[in-house]
């Protein structure tokens, strides 16, 4: 069903400036002559003001030199600038949330979500900034020790996608600083207020606690100042999230100069549904991570891969459910499936489902295009299901929208060649009531991919977690477990206290 409440643009406008300048920002400093548009109702929100490539030297001058000075600070008083940080944003959740939803279009429960996570990060953070810890080996050699120590690694780049606005930021930036890095942060076009709130709510706290100026700094505009950032020699890690294509572009660039990058990219994910899956249980697994975020997550259900016993009674449930889902308004009490960001996404979605078709597939719900007459340059559609005889190459394909594509299976390992045999590898899932079935599963002859939960859906990572996947998905690991290693450099140190010089591997060079 949809909801065809839609806000006027003026409305839109009005809100979002005042959810920015209640979290610092001056609406003066921010108007511009850049469209910015809302996907809500596809209409210009009001002019905002972006930088250019030729602001990207100072920009990374002024990073390097607050790094001078950060470093020195100890990781628990960097740690304490984050404590504070995360105050701030527990105080302006509703506020950043407003704008998430305005500018990406995530009904307001995904959107309290995603600030929600950046207050995760955050405490995660504190505690780290006590737990960088090196390692002590036993040395071959008498009176000698080894160790390794881990340093602050410099300036860090943050690309973020629009799907996770300032979620995906903070993982990156709450664990840099922590680790004594400044960051620079490279926003989607789509949503330069939640950016410049978030930035503000960390000056706040920058500012608070007397750190040096410029330790984080936003820049706002088009894809090529991503691309100054990923050729900046004086940016010692580029963090990028965003399409497998652009990591292809991103990763050799940075090497090539012998840069670091962490890559998070894309996501084609499956749920294995076996025949002693609790189907009530899958069927709320598979309804959330497939149609949650319109389908607009890295980690979103693109696959359901049903054993042939449960394959048509979990259809037709799905169907049922996916007949209920509200469509509309992502700030209305009760939306639970908001708009495409844009009309090439709802191209994509529609260009796939035609490909499907041709492919063998049956749309068996949804997939039309709605609220046309209240919104017609805004793209809401019906989540869609597609049954498919085979994994064409149109299901070995990520279609950033609510498509779901179910096939079928005999035996499990089949369901795992199914489930592996995509060019991404973020996520995956298993339903099964066999601890058999579940042990193969996440063991290293099955899920090939970053994430591989049971019982659960594809979506929904915790901040404890490290997130990220394998093979087209990039390799990174971002937010929790050990991925603050990936924001600093590994020193191995020898210490002799012998008085002796006994070389390693008994090498004898006596003068």
């Amino acid at each position: 069903m949809s909801r065809i409440d839609l806000p006027g643009p003026e409305i839109l406008g009005r809100q979002g400036l005042a959810a920015a300048a209640a979290c610092g920002v001056d609406p003066a400093t921010v108007a511009g002559e850049q469209s910015h548009l809302s996907p809500i109702n596809g209409r210009d929100l009001g002019g905002v003001t972006w930088s250019d490539a030729t602001t990207v030297d100072d920009v990374v001058t002024r990073a390097e030199a607050a790094f001078r000075e950060w470093r020195r600070i100890p990781a628990p008083g960097r740690g304490a600038v984050i404590k504070r940080f995360g105050e701030l944003l527990t105080e302006h959740k509703a506020d950043l949330a407003t704008l998430i939803s305005i500018e990406v279009g995530k009904i307001t429960s995904e959107a309290l979500g995603e600030v929600q996570e950046m207050i995760d990060i955050c405490d995660f953070a504190v505690g780290l900034s006590r737990q960088l810890y090196g390692t002590t080996s036993v040395s071959e050699r008498p009176g000698h020790r080894l160790m390794e120590t881990w340093h602050p690694l410099g300036v860090v780049g943050v690309i973020s996608a629009f799907n996770f606005p300032v979620a995906v930021w903070s993982w990156n930036t709450a664990i840099a600083l922590v680790c004594g890095d400044t960051v620079i942060w490279k926003p989607s076009e789509q949503a330069p207020l939640c950016a410049w709130a978030s930035a503000a709510l960390l000056d706040r706290a920058l500012t608070e606690s007397g750190a040096p100026a410029n330790v984080s700094q936003v820049v706002v505009g088009g894809p090529e100042i991503g691309a100054a950032l990923v050729d900046h020699p004086g940016v010692a890690l580029i963090s990028a999230t965003g399409s497998s294509r652009m990591g292809k572009a991103v990763g050799p660039r940075v090497a090539d100069r012998f840069g670091r990058s962490l890559l998070e990219l894309g996501g084609n994910n499956a749920a294995i549904i076996t025949p002693s899956a609790d189907l009530d249980l899958a069927l709320r697994g598979i309804v959330f991570s497939a149609a949650g975020t319109a389908g607009q997550r890295c980690t979103t259900m693109r696959r359901v891969i049903a054993h042939t016993s449960v394959a048509q009674q979990l259809t037709e449930r799905l169907v049922e459910a996916y007949a209920r889902l509200p469509v509309g308004n992502p700030i209305a009490p009760g939306t639970l499936v908001g708009p495409l960001v844009h009309g090439k996404a709802y191209d994509a979605m529609a260009a796939a489902l035609a490909q499907a078709a041709t492919d063998g597939g049956k749309t068996v719900a949804g997939g039309g295009r709605v609220l046309t007459d209240a919104a017609p340059d805004a793209f809401y559609v019906e989540p869609a299901i597609v049954t498919m005889p085979t994994q064409s190459g149109i299901v070995r394909t990520e279609t950033f929208g609510p498509l779901l594509y179910i096939l079928t299976y005999d035996d499990l390992e089949q369901a795992i060649a199914l489930n592996n045999d995509v060019p991404q590898g973020l996520s995956s899932s298993i339903f099964t009531r066999d601890q058999a079935e579940a042990e193969f599963f996440v063991s290293a002859e099955g899920s090939d991919c970053g994430i591989v939960n049971v019982n659960i859906g594809t979506s929904g990572a915790e901040i404890g977690g490290a997130f990220g996947g394998e093979k087209a998905t990039g390799g990174g690991r971002e937010s929790g477990s050990d991925s603050w290693r990936a924001y600093m450099r590994r020193a191995t140190n020898t210490i002799n206290y012998s008085g002796e010089l006994p070389l390693a591997q008994g090498v004898d060079f006596t003068v």
